[in-house]
């Protein structure tokens, strides 16, 4: 009888993203049961601070991590960006499903759409990247602080504290909130977070057996890309200090990675975007991503 031990957040988007996995795992991959474990992270305690005034989206990770390296769990369930680009000696990813759409939602009742919005509009979101990619479509707009999970964020504009807030489409697919999405962004208009859509499940990098049972859910072109992402964010050092965003998808016979940095302030924006041959393997898609990330240094 193989049963498992997974570690999560208690928000509800990370025991339903944790639980749908679970659930796979007992279906397709030989599991006969899972059990939870959820812990109260630093990032999930502290809300009335931005996440580059505590310390950064790690914040969302390390207890997680400590409880898998104190055994007290066989794996984890991320938001893949919530991970840092280098983790703790002793734990590896073992497994990246197939990612969700990574783009970009705006949930704007009223207005709809971004550019529907009047001069002045409040937009809410907690990220530096957002925060900069829609002022520099709108600079008209007021961006505005917005912390909490997916419920708290609707409640907020939906109260009219806000005319509108941005989030990640598969966060509000993963719970069933789709039909709240007035305007999805395009990459081209918001380029999305590192690894946004995409599930980062992590393990004791020794524990062969349950890296073998969590490999089953391995989605190697998901993989692929994410790997180019965070090659991208190694070179950068980036944190959730760093405006920073870089999205690869396959294009037919073709990965094609953008990415761009700025200053905290939203000055000195640099894009960039690399196209190579596909099929690529995940550590050649890594140093491709490693190398766009070095021509954005400086």
């Amino acid at each position: 009888m193989t049963v498992l031990t997974y570690a999560t957040r208690r928000s509800p988007l990370a025991l339903a993203q944790s639980r749908s996995f679970a659930a796979r795992l007992r279906a397709e991959a030989g599991v006969t049961s899972t059990a939870e474990v959820q812990i109260l992270t630093s990032g999930d305690r502290i809300q009335d601070r931005s996440l580059a005034e505590i310390g950064g989206k790690g914040l969302f990770v390390k207890e997680i991590e400590e409880a898998l390296l104190d055994r007290k769990a066989d794996f984890a369930v991320h938001s893949l960006k919530d991970l840092p680009g280098v983790l703790p000696r002793g734990l590896i990813l073992a497994c990246i499903p197939r990612r969700e759409d990574a783009r970009d939602a705006l949930v704007a009742p009223r207005h709809q759409t971004l550019d529907a919005l009047p001069a002045g509009a409040r937009v809410g979101t907690s990220s530096l990247r957002r925060s900069i990619s829609v002022r520099a479509l709108r600079p008209d707009l007021e961006v505005k602080l917005l912390r909490g999970n997916v419920d708290t964020r609707l409640r907020k504009v939906d109260e009219g504290d806000y005319d509108a807030i941005l989030i990640a489409r598969a966060g509000l697919v993963r719970l069933g909130l789709e039909h709240r999405i007035t305007e999805v962004l395009s990459p081209g208009a918001c380029l999305p977070a590192v690894g946004q859509g995409a599930l980062g499940i992590e393990c004791r990098d020794e524990d062969a057996a349950t890296r073998a049972l969590l490999s089953r859910l391995h989605d190697a072109d998901s993989a692929t890309c994410v790997a180019a992402e965070r090659g991208v964010l190694i070179a950068l050092g980036g944190d959730c200090k760093t405006p920073l965003g870089a999205y690869a998808e396959r294009d037919h016979e073709h990965i094609r990675l953008r990415a761009f940095v700025a200053e905290l302030d939203g000055s000195r924006i640099r894009r960039v975007e690399r196209v190579a041959v596909w099929p690529v393997s995940e550590i050649d898609a890594h140093e491709i991503g490693l190398a766009l990330g070095k021509t954005l240094i400086g």
